[in-house]
């Protein structure tokens, strides 16, 4: 094969120019002729959805006044539990696996595990936003603080400190929480920056310090190993991260364009620059969406009522829809 017949060279000098010449003339021919990694060739077949937090993990919690008190973990859970069940109705022929269906608490790497485990082809996790929150005050009442007026008599020696009590009312305030002003459904991948990150996922695989992906043959078509602790095979793990983030963020972008067909504000696709490891450690393209601020008293409402979990729902099912469609196709 011809890759393999170019680095099977044992000089190092070589292998260094020749590691060189692969992003410029080798690889083009690879990813001209093969129509994916371990991407199934291109066919979406598993779907993972995770539903943020649970147990002791609350998450954020809805703490303005007056607020509903919602915890983030109940709302994830019955948005992803209904996103499942769509997305089985609409394609019954993919296998979707949530990370969890009751109020268990999941470490974020048992999570990824979940995902990689299953040989997801899509990770789509559910969370709920929260804000920085102002703090407002009312007058209540009133009481009555005593007070001293302090004087001086006399010179000197004979100098006295005089103290004469005064009354005065004071208010009483009650201090509470305002609701957060900004509301709306954000989509979130992993920063461009954190790609090494994601790199690391897929060349570790269930303890194993190296992994192993299926790569179609140039000549007879059939499926070879390439060991990516090798120099050609981090090249190919570096393309097949940097294709990962393509398809999370087209992903991403979709389910924006349907957030923006409903009456909800769409914020748009977002990278965290302290990244976000969950969709790092994934072995697949991957999302986190925050449909709404939970400390939002309009938000709020929404995200805890049927009306609303339905509705962001049914975006993310038409953004799937749309995704698998334009990666089977293209």
């Amino acid at each position: 094969m011809l890759i393999r017949y170019f680095f099977t060279l044992k000089s190092n000098t070589c292998n260094s120019r020749l590691l060189y010449l692969s992003y410029f003339f080798i690889l083009p021919l690879f990813l001209f002729n093969f129509s994916g990694f371990a991407q199934k060739n291109n066919k979406l077949k598993t779907i993972i959805v995770d539903a943020g937090h649970g147990g002791h993990d609350s998450g954020a919690t809805g703490d303005y006044e007056n607020s509903l008190n919602s915890q983030e973990k109940d709302i994830t859970l019955a948005i992803s539990l209904k996103l499942v069940d769509a997305l089985k109705e609409k394609f019954p022929d993919l296998k979707v696996i949530p990370t969890r269906t009751t109020d268990v608490y999941q470490s974020v790497t048992e999570k990824a595990n979940i995902a990689n485990e299953n040989n997801g082809d899509l990770f789509i996790c559910i969370h709920a936003d929260y804000g920085p929150t102002k703090s407002g005050r009312r007058q209540v009442g009133t009481h009555t603080v005593k007070n001293y007026h302090v004087s001086y008599l006399g010179k000197g020696k004979k100098k006295k400190k005089i103290t004469t009590p005064y009354y005065v009312e004071e208010p009483i305030y009650d201090y509470f929480k305002m609701p957060l002003g900004r509301n709306g459904t954000s989509v979130w991948i992993f920063a461009a920056h954190k790609t090494s990150d994601k790199l690391k996922a897929i060349m570790s695989e269930s303890g194993q310090s190296e992994s192993e992906y299926q790569v179609e043959a140039i000549a007879d078509s059939s499926f070879s190993k390439i060991n990516f602790s090798t120099p050609e095979g981090k090249v190919i793990a570096q393309v097949y991260a940097k294709r990962y983030q393509e398809k999370s963020e087209l992903l991403a972008r979709l389910v924006n364009v349907e957030i923006e067909k409903t009456s909800r504000p769409a914020l748009g696709v977002n990278q965290r620059q302290v990244g976000i490891w969950v969709l790092q450690a994934t072995k697949m393209p991957s999302i986190l969406i925050e449909t709404g601020f939970i400390n939002n008293q309009e938000d709020e409402i929404y995200l805890n009522s049927e009306n609303g979990q339905l509705e962001i729902v049914n975006s993310i099912t038409q953004a799937v829809l749309r995704y698998k469609e334009h990666i089977e196709n293209n």
